[in-house]
């Protein structure tokens, strides 16, 4: 099968690139950037060996794209409403890396993030990539939304409270905490320079201001059949990848950890990427891996539970799941290429 990936010289274009390249059932036949057209490959991934002799093309007329079976975008946010349409009408499949089909209204998109949405009558057909949720619409679909790395590590931790009503769901808090790489490589305003990041922690676009803020209630909301609201506050801290998302919420109904735990397991029995721990986990025992795992506590003296989930921000969180979603849409079996573990130490 063939695959072009658009955006290719990023942070996640180039997880894709690394990962697609191994996969078995695929031909990476593009490798497209706009930054670094003419590029050889190593010029800007030196480790990456499996493309030594590739370089960068640019998108140009996209002839060449439009021959493939899918096609990967992963450019910044108003790009793939741009390219959509035209590769939707040349037969390809599509698995767009950025934020322009996640919402499902483009007055909401517009609002957020400050875009007037181009291809607005596409927003319903976009199915929403999170394969824990969804896999049974993303195997049928052609256009697919992939999650943002935020929403990603909260859903997954939230999911199961939620479906199941074991809290009450206007009290749902998520502190979360990302490495820099979220921030994409184009990245270069000072709060990213080395001397800025190091040996410090920043909140940043608290009380409800962050654009994945309506991402998580959309897809929870759509979970429980009705509203659910979330406070969440994201965090940049001084680490290159990963994501810990620590969430609370006000139980209902008596319950235990142990209880819990289990009802997170029979939720996610079916889920080969979601693992549900006694430990509490780690960004580091998920790094390089396309798993997120996933621990909790009860507080019996305040009624509340925690949650903690971990990702990696540019696999789980990006790469690998676009992969996972690919694997779906085209017949391979889910976990095709994406079966390494985490990196250790």
């Amino acid at each position: 099968m063939r695959v072009a990936i658009v955006g290719a010289s990023g942070y996640a274009g180039g997880e894709l690139l690394r990962l697609l390249l191994r996969h078995p059932g695929v031909t990476v036949q593009n490798i497209v950037s706009e930054t670094c057209a003419g590029q050889p490959v190593r010029a800007v991934f030196p480790g990456m060996r499996q493309a030594m002799d590739r370089v960068f093309v640019a998108y140009g007329d996209g002839a060449e794209v439009f021959e493939c079976d899918v096609v990967f975008l992963a450019q910044e946010n108003g790009k793939a409403m741009q390219r959509v349409p035209d590769l939707l009408a040349r037969g390809c499949r599509v698995i767009d890396l950025s934020a322009d089909f996640r919402l499902r209204s483009a007055e909401a998109y517009e609002r957020w993030y400050g875009l007037s949405h181009g291809a607005p009558h596409l927003l319903e057909s976009a199915v929403y990539g999170l394969p824990e949720l969804y896999a049974e619409r993303i195997r049928s679909a052609r256009l697919i939304a992939n999650p943002g790395c935020y929403p990603t590590a909260s859903i997954l931790g939230l999911a199961p409270l939620v479906q199941q009503r074991w809290i009450d769901l206007q009290t749902l808090v998520v502190d979360a905490k990302s490495g820099v790489s979220g921030a994409g490589r184009a990245r270069y305003s000072a709060e990213y320079h080395y001397p800025e990041r190091n040996d410090s922690v920043a909140a940043y676009k608290i009380a409800g201001a962050h654009r994945h803020t309506p991402e998580i209630e959309q897809v929870l909301s759509e979970v429980a059949g009705e509203s659910v609201p979330v406070s969440f506050t994201p965090h940049l801290i001084p680490m290159s990848r990963g994501i810990m998302a620590t969430c609370y919420a006000v139980l209902q109904r008596e319950t235990s950890t142990s209880e819990l735990l289990e009802a997170y397991r029979a939720f996610y029995a079916r889920a080969p990427f979601v693992e549900v721990r006694e430990a509490l986990p780690e960004t580091k025992h998920v790094s390089g891996s396309n798993a997120c795992h996933i621990s909790l506590g009860v507080d019996v003296r305040t009624r509340r539970v925690t949650v903690v989930s971990v990702i990696d921000n540019l696999i789980k969180g990006a790469a690998g799941q676009a992969i996972q979603n690919m694997n779906l849409m085209c017949g391979f079996p889910e976990t095709e290429g994406l079966e390494d573990g985490g990196m250790w130490p």
